[in-house]
């Protein structure tokens, strides 16, 4: 399913802050050297709406579930203030190494940590204190439910944990779908729609993004 026609697409990029040079380059990298992978990487218009969202609540402290080639971990960073702290989770040394030189050239080497193991480890590993101001989850879609119940204890009241591809390309919003990630996603925002300790909006960004901030 498009969720965007390619007008709109085109109208939203053009109507937001422009990506810089190291941006641009990111994404032409990502394309050219990981073609079969590349659609993982977020669109600008997201990556500005991830820097907004994190000014706008002063987030300091921060988890990312899904580093990729960097590119919204980046836009996360950017968003924070100096003495800020992004934990970067993946499992890819791959691609994990391109956001590595990417994350230095932007200055912000020194606001990201990067775990590379799988992210329930890392999740669970964490000191069980509602202390984290935001969580933005892009991975593998069957673990949403697992990632989810473990960060939503740990933000702080206010906190907001943002989760991508709600829509599964149209798959989420189709009952009879049988693939495993259209399943998990209908089942996490099933589980966010129920639990009282959130308020919550789903947006028609890109390929759906749900917003819960915790009560």
């Amino acid at each position: 399913m498009e969720i965007l026609a390619p007008a709109v697409s085109d109208y939203l990029l053009e109507n937001c802050t422009p990506a810089d040079d190291l941006l641009r380059e990111l994404a032409e990298e990502t394309r050219t050297k990981l073609p079969d992978a590349a659609r993982m990487q977020i669109s600008h218009d997201e990556g500005e709406f991830l820097t907004m969202l994190t000014r706008l609540i002063g987030a300091r402290r921060v988890v990312e579930v899904g580093v990729f080639t960097g590119y919204s971990s980046i836009c996360i960073a950017r968003g924070m203030p100096a003495d800020g702290h992004l934990l970067a989770c993946d499992v890819s040394e791959e691609w994990t190494a391109i956001a590595r030189g990417y994350w230095e050239r932007a200055g912000l080497a020194d606001r990201i940590e990067l775990r590379i193991a799988p992210a329930l480890e890392t999740l669970r590993s964490l000191p069980a204190d509602p202390v984290l101001d935001m969580a933005f989850v892009d991975a593998d879609k069957v673990g949403y439910p697992d990632y989810y119940a473990e960060l939503v204890p740990r933000l702080r009241r206010g906190g907001l944990i943002v989760l991508d591809n709600v829509f599964r390309g149209g798959g989420a919003l189709d009952p009879n779908a049988t693939d495993e990630g259209d399943i998990a996603m209908r089942r996490m925002n099933e589980i966010v729609m129920a639990d009282d300790r959130v308020d919550s909006v789903m947006l028609p960004v890109r390929d759906g993004v749900t917003l819960a901030r915790k009560r």
